[in-house]
């Protein structure tokens, strides 16, 4: 496999894209905790880890995200983590999508409250900031959403793909991540995302979309010595 910012695509869209969400310290960038609870270094040595200490608080460890996870240094903890799988859009599938909506800070409790019932993964009431987010409404209610998270030069990621359970089925998801994929496209950028390693039903819809896999990535939360 070749070396791409895709294999630390946190680092580089809190150095380029989202450069405006970071909080710094030395050589280790955090985004703000209203907006995401991922962190990055670019290498890891005891400067990097002193420095995504000074980043941590009581009740926010650091985030990581990236494949080459390593052990922290004496006095950090992990608090947990999994394995996620990572994809790349090949070439986009035609599919059929949904009359959609243009979701901004105003929609913030609305899809805060989808996000509570679907569990996508990480989001904030700041998340939305990062843009490009979609939504299907049915009688005034949020149904599905779908939107953009990791921006980073030449790719961008596609997140918080979720459908509340009553109208699954309908291609939602499917037809968000298409709508979303097509805008960062005409941007002339890639679209990437990310699913859990064990969400096979999430895989198989990506992968008829158009997504292949490029690699298994690893996330964990460490808490920072006090």
């Amino acid at each position: 496999m070749e070396p791409s910012p895709l294999d630390n695509a946190v680092w580089h869209a809190l150095t380029t894209h989202h450069a405006g969400f970071a909080d710094v310290a030395g050589t280790a960038r955090r985004y703000r905790p209203d907006v995401s609870v991922f962190g990055a270094v670019e290498h890891f040595d005891d400067d990097a880890w002193d420095d995504l200490a000074a980043l941590a608080a009581p009740g926010r460890p650091a985030v990581l995200f990236r494949p080459d996870l390593p052990e922290p240094p004496p006095g950090w903890t992990r608090l947990g983590g999994g394995v996620g799988h990572q994809m790349v859009l090949r070439e986009l599938a035609a599919v059929d999508v949904p009359d959609a909506r243009s979701l901004g800070p105003a929609h913030a409790p609305e899809m805060m409250a989808l996000v509570e019932l679907t569990r996508p993964g990480p989001f904030a009431m700041g998340t939305v900031e990062l843009g490009g987010y979609l939504g299907v409404f049915d009688d005034g209610q949020l149904v599905a959403m779908a939107g953009e998270r990791l921006h980073l030069p030449g790719f961008c990621e596609i997140s918080a793909v979720c459908t509340r359970p009553d109208h699954r089925g309908r291609g939602l998801a499917a037809g968000l991540t298409t709508l979303v994929a097509r805008a960062i496209e005409a941007r002339g950028e890639r679209p990437f995302l990310h699913h859990a390693s064990e969400n096979h039903p999430a895989r198989r819809v990506y992968e008829s979309l158009g997504f292949e896999f490029r690699r298994t990535v690893g996330f964990a939360a460490f808490g920072a010595p006090a």
